[in-house]
């Protein structure tokens, strides 16, 4: 009975082992060939949870074999169901943790985002053994459906007694998955502005641009308009020039070219149009628009004062006099003067 037993987990780990060697190591040899990731997995998967259930499958078959008390075999029993539990949520959390990672890899993530991804990881993984360690009592004959009928209403007692904290953590997964702005971008927020430090379950944390740090709940990010200047890829300017009326004619004709040429010394500039736009009270107003193609404020306004500077020079050069708009006085009524001169 024993050799019997002893030559059944010979035989069963030799197996296991031959399969691991040979079976595996020429599909390893094939996945190193291909280009998906799917293979890849797949057999990261088969020997976290497949092989070492295979080498306790071995053994649980062959000391079956010996004539053993039925406490001792009960006994077994729940350790195979506590084995075979472990090893089964083992590799489901592998497929998760994987597909997520596999997700994120996609885009391109902050030190601060992947922080993020493994608190989402942690809370999956959390639930899992909550549920596993559930059916794994079931299963072991824990009579558990008065627990969970308990819990049920407890949870549904929770659940009312903290919806604006369920919400907030539903929109932080809607932040995670959809991706309006990451850590490290400059978003606009109604009145508020500044670049976002922290995504946490509850609350994203805004350093803005006057210094402070500025705490929005997740369910008011979602519902409401947010603005991302981490996309954008040009801004757009658009001025007025307001000249004088003694300007020649000549002079007018040519100031839409002038101003294009000195918009269009600047490599990352891309003018757009310049007119004559209309005849003000004052002034002979033009009109000019161009785009500059670079996110960073600091360089657009580096490049507008750039071109500032210059038409004042070319101006000054061609006897171009801008126009001067002074500010209307006051006007005062008879009894106001009489008042004051009393």
């Amino acid at each position: 009975m024993y050799a019997a037993f002893l030559l059944s987990w010979v035989l069963g780990v030799c197996t296991v082992f031959l399969f691991k060697k040979y079976i595996l190591g020429i599909f390893r040899k094939w996945v190193l060939l291909t280009k998906t990731a799917i293979d890849d997995k797949l057999l990261k998967a088969v020997e976290l949870s497949l092989i070492p259930m295979s080498y306790f499958g071995a053994f649980y078959f062959s000391i079956n074999l010996l004539e053993l008390p039925a406490e001792v075999h009960r006994g077994l029993q729940t350790i195979s169901v506590v084995v075979i539990t472990l090893l089964f949520v083992r590799a489901i959390t592998f497929v998760m943790t994987d597909a997520l990672e596999s997700y994120v890899n996609q885009f391109e993530y902050s030190s601060g985002s992947v922080k993020q991804l493994k608190g989402i990881i942690g809370l999956f993984n959390f639930i899992i053994w909550i549920i596993a360690l559930i059916i794994l009592l079931d299963n072991l004959g824990v009579k558990v459906s008065a627990v969970i009928a308990g819990l049920g209403v407890g949870g549904i007692a929770v659940a009312l007694a903290s919806k604006a904290v369920l919400c907030d953590i539903f929109n932080y997964f809607v932040i995670f998955f959809d991706k309006p702005f990451q850590i490290g971008d400059l978003i606009d927020v109604g009145e508020k502005r500044g670049h976002v430090e922290y995504i946490g379950i509850k609350t994203t944390r805004i350093r803005a641009i006057s210094g402070e740090q500025i705490v929005l709940a997740n369910s008011q990010l979602t519902s409401s308009s947010v603005q991302n200047f981490k996309s954008l890829e040009q801004r757009r300017a658009a001025f007025k020039l307001r000249v004088a009326y003694g300007t020649t004619l000549e002079n007018l004709k040519y100031i839409p070219t002038l101003v294009q040429e000195i918009i269009e010394i600047n490599e990352h500039v891309i003018f757009d149009r310049g007119h004559f736009s209309e005849y003000g009270d004052w002034s002979l107003n033009f009109e000019f628009v161009y785009f500059v193609r670079q996110a960073n404020y600091k360089s657009f306004m580096d490049i507008q004062q750039a071109i500032n500077l210059a038409i004042f020079e070319r101006f000054r050069e061609y006897k171009i006099s801008l126009a001067y708009i002074a500010e209307p006085r006051p006007h005062y009524s008879q009894t106001s003067m009489a008042c004051s001169e009393n």
